[in-house]
């Protein structure tokens, strides 16, 4: 029985003649047409089914309903009138949505442009054409001649009788005794009690230089104060705070470039050293009030030198390529005597030991070499010791100023280290390593932590804390004083103390010196 119903709907679901002309798809109807009432029990025999007599009524029934609902479905013609909608439906392109500009009009004037831009007088004629000329590009900051320089004051009359007066009182004020210095190291609770004393008032505040404070430089006399500063624009001030006027502020023009060095000399205070990165190194003498040329090399820009010899005769100068040269100052001529290539890429400080001259320290970009001037030679020199703990950039590394049995240097990790130099072999120990801000960012000149000559185990460096203040450590990195006050508002980021007195003084960026003192001093 299922073989002959599947066979029968198979040929019911046959559609007509007309309607196999043309395929169509089954809509739901047909499919709701197979849906038949299961009560429905009509007897009723469609045409066509006589052949299957012997099919139950309800398969009968269904038979029948799916005939007519094909039947009624082919009536309706559905493919042919798809077909016509589909003819009539054009596919077209979407319009195009760009705007079109207007076009400029030639000559248009625009309602917010100046005259000036128009060329136009206020009568709205227009103005004649300026003829154009070349123009010649002067440099910001030209060389200075070759040779001696004037020791002429930028800021007072060169005929001041004031000035000469200080020049001659300058250039006999006496020496430091290093004995005397030696003598006077005391207890660290006597070094304490004497910083306690050290205060700053307005009267120790001055601007003394045009731009920022490079280097920083105190004059050894115990009877006057006098203080040094190298700018960044190659000025020089002069600062002499027995004198409790404007007067005593005089600034000098030696160098065109940034003064990165700076030292009275220990032989004969009398004279002034000066290194610019303009290739130069100048003596500026009180006695004859001229800038003398110690040295000179354009084509190598140098950034530090000390003196090798106690005398001060002859001097080391560290190059921003890495290069070292020797100079004697008792040769004729501006030129170097030696000139030696480091193992250093670049050169931050040079440093001489105090007791062994003939050893050296130099800060380099990430290490810190000591070196044997015995040692040097054209082709190329090795360190004795690598000091390599450093991560980041070096900005200065010193010896201890009376034994040189220690050494500090400042990283821009934010770390102050202090190495054990007593015994200058193949490895120098790390002793202690500080956490100090030396983030000093764009516009602030780089920290440098330097020793104080009175004390061999106490070190001076700047601050970024708030308040203001510069910070006296030990070397085991316990505080020892913090040197503030309100007139002290800004950062210094070099500091120089004096060799026997307890007088500091701090350059910052504007330009200004921050002096410290005791209170009998003033």
């Amino acid at each position: 029985m299922k073989a002959v119903s599947s066979k029968t709907e198979s040929l019911l679901l046959k559609p007509p003649v007309d309607a196999e002309r043309e395929p169509r798809p089954r809509s739901t109807a047909e499919s709701a047409a197979l849906c038949v009432d299961m009560g429905s029990s009509g007897e009723d025999s469609a045409p066509g089914l006589d052949e299957f007599s012997g099919l139950s009524p309800y398969e009968r029934k269904r038979l029948k309903n799916i005939r007519e609902n094909a039947n009624f479905f082919a009536s309706l013609q559905l493919s042919e009138s798809a077909a016509r909608l589909r003819g009539m439906i054009k596919k077209r392109q979407p319009p195009e949505s760009k705007r079109k500009r207007p076009k400029k009009k030639e000559n248009e004037i625009g309602c917010r442009r100046s005259m000036r831009l128009l060329k136009v007088d206020p009568s709205g004629v227009s103005l004649p054409e300026a003829p154009t000329q070349p123009t010649l590009e002067e440099e910001e900051n030209p060389l200075l001649p070759p040779g001696p320089l004037e020791m002429i004051p930028e800021n007072q009359d060169d005929s001041n009788e004031l000035f000469k007066a200080s020049l001659k009182t300058w250039a006999e004020m006496s020496k430091t005794n290093n004995e005397r210095t030696a003598e006077r190291l005391s207890s660290i609770k006597s070094y304490k009690a004497n910083l306690s004393d050290m205060v700053i008032s307005e009267a120790t505040v001055r601007k003394v230089t045009r731009g920022a404070i490079t280097s920083v430089a105190l004059h050894p006399s115990e009877v006057r104060t006098l203080v040094a500063a190298g700018a960044k624009s190659g000025q020089i001030g002069l600062w002499d705070l027995t004198r409790q006027c404007e007067d005593g502020v005089y600034a000098f023009y030696p160098h065109s470039q940034p003064v990165s060095c700076l030292y009275f000399s220990p032989a004969n205070p009398a004279h002034l050293l000066s290194l610019s990165y303009d290739g130069t190194l100048r003596c500026g003498d009180f006695s004859s009030a001229v800038f003398e040329e110690v040295y000179r090399n354009e084509g190598s820009s140098p950034s530090s030198f000390d003196f090798l010899a106690e005398d001060a005769s002859t001097l080391l100068v560290g190059h921003w390529d890495g290069h070292l040269s020797l100079v004697d100052r008792r040769t004729p001529g501006t030129s170097y005597e030696k000139f030696f290539n480091s193992s250093l890429g670049k050169i931050r400080t040079v440093h001489v030991h105090p007791v062994s001259r003939q050893y050296f320290i130099t800060a380099g970009l990430r290490d810190v070499h000591i070196y044997d001037v015995r040692c040097l030679n054209l082709r190329g020199s090795q360190p004795l010791i690598s000091l390599a703990e450093h991560s980041k950039s070096i900005a200065s590394a010193y010896f201890s100023p009376v034994t040189g049995n220690r050494v500090v240097t400042t990283c821009a990790d934010c770390k102050l280290r202090v190495f054990d130099s007593s015994s200058i072999s193949t490895q120098i120990p790390l002793l202690t390593t500080i956490r100090h801000n030396t983030i000093t960012g764009r516009w602030l000149t780089r920290f440098q932590a330097v020793w104080d000559p009175k004390q061999e185990d106490c070190f001076i460096v700047g601050s970024m804390a708030h308040p203001r203040r510069v910070e006296i450590l030990h070397e085991t990195g316990k505080s020892v004083r913090s040197l503030l006050g309100e007139c002290l508002v800004s950062v210094c980021s070099l500091n120089v103390m004096h060799p026997t007195r307890y007088v500091l003084a701090g350059g910052n960026s504007s330009g200004r010196l921050h002096v410290f003192m005791r209170q009998e001093s003033f």
